[in-house]
């Protein structure tokens, strides 16, 4: 399971005209479900995004994780995070997760980390979703967990 995560100042997401979903201070994670993934993983998942110290403490220094730091949690899925982009010159998605299963992962992901806080809110899986951030930082970092560890 793949989590691509920024330290935003803000972020939001539109499915049509409307927003489903708007963060202030915090973290955009947006979630990429791999064919061998499985509840484990989405909840090791979960513990790293949950754990990472990106966040500034008093000496400025990136020693904080999001719950110390009072931010807020807003999870995107996104497919083409899985995609195989080795060769070629159009990714391929055999190593993304089916349909079912990633709803299922990334729905499993969005209600364990609720459960730990209500400043979590998520995307639409399989929408057309606009997704709008300002990065603070820039700090993005690309978090991956193998089923496999």
């Amino acid at each position: 399971m793949i989590g691509l995560l920024q330290r935003v100042r803000q972020a939001q997401v539109e499915v049509g005209n409307d927003c489903i979903a708007r963060i202030g201070p915090g973290l955009l994670v947006l979630v990429g479900v791999q064919h061998d993934d499985n509840e484990t993983t989405a909840k090791r998942l979960l513990e790293r995004l949950l754990g990472y110290r990106v966040f500034a403490d008093a000496d400025g220094k990136m020693n904080l994780n999001i719950e110390q730091s009072g931010g807020e949690l807003l999870l995107v899925p996104q497919f083409t995070l899985a995609a195989d982009t080795r060769s070629g010159m159009r990714p391929g998605f055999s190593t993304a997760a089916d349909p079912e299963t990633g709803r299922r992962l990334f729905t499993c992901l969005v209600e364990r980390a609720r459960r730990g806080s209500s400043r979590v809110t998520s995307g639409q899986f399989a929408a057309d979703m606009q997704v709008s951030l300002v990065n603070d930082g820039p700090v993005t970092f690309w978090l991956e967990v193998n089923p496999r560890q």
